[in-house]
């Protein structure tokens, strides 16, 4: 856990560093706002940043978001004053810390922030034979190939390798290519110098450079633009990138993993992945099995999701009824290992005792039986064929048939098939696109039209994920 503090070291934001410290957190400083989105831009891979209450929060939120720094940022101040917590949250901070630090406070940010997502929880036989070939592999150099449905938990497992290589004391920097629009993802990777283009208002450091010494993942890169696929496949080659508006190359020293959530041949016979590429990439392959092929992780994945949100939340531990845990164990996981997070999340938040029963179990989609039906059809279809049910559920539940959908656009119909979606998914972006059985970028375009338009979208799931 790498944190940034922006203040002064010599009073109580400095006691909040030690207790991290102490954590096995590392640390930088910075005494304002300006020297520390220099230390951002430079790609020192901070996962946490502690402001001073006092200092200009709004501003570093919004520089750190207009230069896509997706980094959280926690507002300390001293005393758990009211007016100071709603103004640092109104400036875009994630949360407030009261000062002086309570230790087991830290400890649970940190906890948060460094393990969320990341746990490896196992004890179905498939899986364990794919951590075991991802342990074999993971002190070779080699480019690996992460395949798997969406929500299968491709990042965890790279994470894994990652920790297992002798590359583990450098950086591991990921950079999901779905989330960010093509005309941006340049710059992300290689980085740009000061002017560069519109917008460029410093020299700021690529992934590429960030991961230098470690590992760099790039996230569902079958999004990626196949125009800037040529760029990517020369800077493996030639190990060394060039910044947007740089004058010389730069060299780097970074091992690659990839994860795709499509099957990447096929794309290559489309013409919408490029074969050298592939196979550059295609040195070592994996896949990751879906939930439903390892149906023997879906109870210790809800046992851990259960502690960890009931921690997150404040709230008492709360163990799963036998009963809930097998109305769990019988669901087809569509949206696999997020969507089994999501349904124990929710469930935490309504268990009415101490125990998690049947009723705080909310499941969506499609029976086991129908969905083992649909994966006999095409993708096409079955993608078609799960959307097609999930609305068809959510009428039925709502009593509302279908020609109560008499005298309603096509348009309107959808926009509320996918914002109740989303809202199901906790905004989760990428489980709601593949509930609807449309692109990620589909997803992201029409939710920029909906805002737009002055419609509430709800905010992605990642800008929760820290307290929340």
């Amino acid at each position: 856990m790498r944190i940034l503090i922006i203040g002064s070291l010599s009073a109580e934001l400095g006691q909040a560093g030690r207790i991290a410290i102490a954590r096995g957190a590392k640390l930088n400083q910075a005494d304002d706002v300006l020297p520390a989105l220099a230390m951002l831009r430079a790609g020192t891979g901070t996962d946490l940043v502690l402001c001073d209450v006092r200092l200009d929060v709004a501003t570093l939120v919004r520089s750190m978001a207009g230069e896509r720094i997706a980094t959280p940022v926690i507002a300390c101040g001293i005393g758990n004053d009211a007016d100071l917590a709603v103004a640092a949250i109104r400036a875009g901070a994630r949360e407030y810390l009261p000062l002086p630090p309570d230790a087991d406070l830290i400890a649970a940010i940190l906890e948060a922030v460094g393990s969320d997502g990341h746990a490896l929880i196992h004890r179905d036989p498939v899986m364990k034979a794919a951590i075991k070939r991802a342990e074999q592999v993971a002190a070779s150099e080699a480019s690996v190939l992460i395949a798997g449905e969406s929500g299968t938990g491709k990042e965890v497992l790279a994470r894994h390798i990652h920790r297992k290589s002798r590359r583990a004391g450098g950086p591991f920097v990921a950079l999901n290519c779905a989330a960010i629009p093509d005309n941006l993802l340049e710059s992300e990777l290689f980085g740009h110098e000061k002017g560069a283009f519109s917008g460029a208002v410093a020299r700021r450091i690529g992934k590429f450079e960030a991961a230098h010494g470690g590992t760099l993942l790039l996230d569902e890169i079958s999004e990626m633009d196949v125009r800037l696929q040529a760029k990517l496949l020369r800077a493996i080659q030639e190990r060394e990138v060039d910044r947007l508006g740089g004058a010389e190359p730069v060299k780097i020293n970074v091992r690659l993993i990839a994860t795709t959530n499509r099957d990447l041949l096929t794309e290559v016979r489309k013409g919408t992945f490029r074969e050298d590429l592939y196979f550059r990439l295609n040195v070592i392959n994996m896949n990751v099995p879906s939930l439903r092929e390892r149906p023997g992780d879906i109870a210790p994945l809800a046992e851990y999701f259960s502690r960890k949100y009931a921690e997150v939340n404040g709230l008492p531990g709360r163990q799963i009824s036998p009963e809930a845990m097998a109305m769990l164990e019988a669901h087809s996981w569509r949206g696999n290992v997020r969507e089994l997070e999501n349904t124990i999340h929710r469930a935490v938040l309504l268990a009415a005792g101490d125990v998690i029963d049947v009723d705080a179990i909310e499941l969506g989609g499609a029976t086991p039986a129908t969905d083992h039906a649909a994966q006999h059809l095409v993708p096409a279809a079955a993608a078609a064929a799960a959307k097609q049910r999930e609305y068809s559920g959510a009428a039925a539940s709502a009593g509302a048939p279908v020609g109560a959908l008499v005298g309603r656009t096509v348009a309107d119909v959808e926009r509320d098939l996918i914002l109740e979606t989303l809202t199901h998914c906790l905004g989760n972006r990428t489980h709601a696109a593949t509930i609807l059985g449309i692109s990620i970028r589909t997803l992201r375009n029409k939710l920029r039209d909906y805002s737009s338009a002055g419609v509430r979208v709800p905010p992605p799931a990642q800008a929760d994920r820290v307290l929340a």
